[in-house]
């Protein structure tokens, strides 16, 4: 173990679990009492597990805690073929029926909010409420520069695979409040992505964001913004870095459209990774949500 990884396991000290599927091993953290309330939290690119350490540790203690590497992220395997949205939105439908999930709190992020949502219309009944910080979950009508870049012939694969400009530009360009991330937490996230193989998945992000409706994978946005209207009697918090360049506020704007009873929280200064921008708000946050909504639900 390589001195920085000692560092940043030691802000991860969860215990490793293992699903297995026909494109490799993903790997889950599953803190909590078995029998508590269970939060599902789903990362984005080029995050891992690791982004929700800060939550996990204080909220499971009360509520079984489940976080997912996707396929080709953090400690899962690093499958060396195209992966689509479809693929990991099935991947997390098998995690939540392996463990056999039930009143689900949902806490996503980035692609998480599509793969998250996507997996929870296949299984509403399983959905309780629904926690998003800034994220999409439709087609989207615009594509940021600094995003299509990294999507151009040849040059943008050596850029994300070949130099992780990817991850390393998102160490700073997610946040507004802070200026920089701490060095063991930037040392985890660019750890998993450490080699070119590793970095294929997260170039393969990169390339499935939809620009048409010639891609597959705007048809599958397609149905999950179809079936949001269906989840809006769901209690849903939506937390939002307004400084964020990628999902801007017409992102969340469009969200309060299907969820008009949503908790809105419209954070001024804070960018794309808002659990890293702003750790004790986002924590405030869901905790007063958790609290209140767990209170209605008893009256």
């Amino acid at each position: 173990m390589s001195h920085s990884q000692a560092h940043w396991r030691e802000l991860y000290p969860f215990g490793s679990h293992w699903l297995g599927t026909d494109k490799g091993r993903i790997h889950y953290i599953d803190e909590g009492a078995a029998d508590s309330p269970p939060m599902l939290f789903v990362h984005g690119n080029p995050t891992w597990s690791f982004h929700w350490r800060r939550l996990i540790t204080a909220l499971s203690p009360r509520f079984r805690t489940v976080a997912i590497d996707h396929l080709g992220c953090g400690l899962s395997d690093k499958p060396q073929q195209t992966l689509r949205l479809a693929d990991h939105i099935a991947h997390l439908v098998s995690l939540v029926e392996e463990l056999d999930l039930k009143n689900i709190t949902l806490v996503a992020q980035d692609w998480g909010g599509a793969i998250g949502l996507g997996a929870m219309l296949q299984a509403p009944e399983r959905l309780s409420r629904i926690v998003l910080f800034n994220t999409g979950a439709f087609p989207p009508w615009y594509i940021p520069y600094r995003i299509a870049a990294c999507r151009w012939p040849v040059v943008g694969r050596l850029g994300v695979q070949g130099l992780n400009m990817f991850t390393r530009a998102a160490l700073t360009m997610t946040l507004s409040r802070s200026s920089q991330l701490a060095p063991e937490v930037a040392a985890a996230y660019l750890e998993p992505t450490n080699s070119w193989a590793n970095r294929r998945q997260i170039y393969e992000f990169v390339a499935d964001i939809p620009m048409s409706a010639k891609h597959p994978t705007w048809h599958t946005l397609e149905g999950i913004e179809r079936g949001l209207e269906s989840l809006a009697d769901r209690p849903a918090l939506l937390a939002w870095g307004m400084q964020d360049w990628c999902f801007r506020p017409d992102c969340l704007e469009k969200f309060i459209g299907y969820w008009p009873n949503a908790e809105v929280h419209r954070l001024d200064d804070v960018g794309h990774w808002v659990v890293e921008d702003a750790p004790d708000q986002s924590l405030e946050l869901i905790e007063s949500f958790l609290s209140r909504t767990d209170a209605e639900a008893l009256s």
